[in-house]
């Protein structure tokens, strides 16, 4: 007797764009990601640029994964989570992807342990600029004289050994 496979959820991406994986969360929610972006949803879909990721995160025991947008600082920090029962290769390109949109990923310390990681990021088909992120350790203040300061001689020296 032959398994009956589930057929890989579909989405509607952007034009020029095609999905390279696919799953659904275990309330229903379409997750699939292209070359350059990661689509959530459906009817319409929302589609998050690779180079707009923070972090994407698997756990295993909870069979939970979880997208994490870069933000502005002061605004709440958007991460979205979701149940999945079969991620198939989605979590294996999620991973690929974004390691592809960094160019660079430095971390500076301020106060001990404590700093600035200085992130350069690009589409991943490598058209268009870098844009550069902060993020700041757990106790750093971004609105600190000092830490501005240090955090302006990171960008620098970051974009200098990038040639920019």
């Amino acid at each position: 007797m032959r398994s009956l496979r589930k057929a890989p959820p579909t989405i509607a991406v952007a034009k020029g764009e095609r999905v390279l994986a696919s799953c659904e969360s275990v309330d229903g929610i379409v997750l699939a990601g292209t070359r350059d972006a990661f689509y959530v949803g459906s009817a319409p879909a929302q589609r998050v640029p690779r180079e707009r990721v923070e972090a994407a995160d698997w756990d295993r025991d909870e069979a939970v994964f979880r997208l994490s947008l870069v933000g502005e600082w002061g605004a709440e920090k958007v991460t979205h989570s979701f149940g999945l029962t079969e991620p198939g290769r989605f979590l294996e390109l999620v991973r690929e992807r974004v390691m592809a949109s960094i160019v660079l990923q430095r971390h500076m310390p301020l106060a001990g342990r404590r700093g600035v990681r200085v992130i350069g990021r690009r589409p991943p088909r490598g058209s268009g600029g870098i844009t550069w992120f902060f993020e700041y350790d757990e106790g750093v203040d971004p609105r600190d004289p000092a830490v501005r300061e240090a955090s302006t001689r990171a960008l620098a020296a970051a974009r200098a050994d990038v040639g920019l």
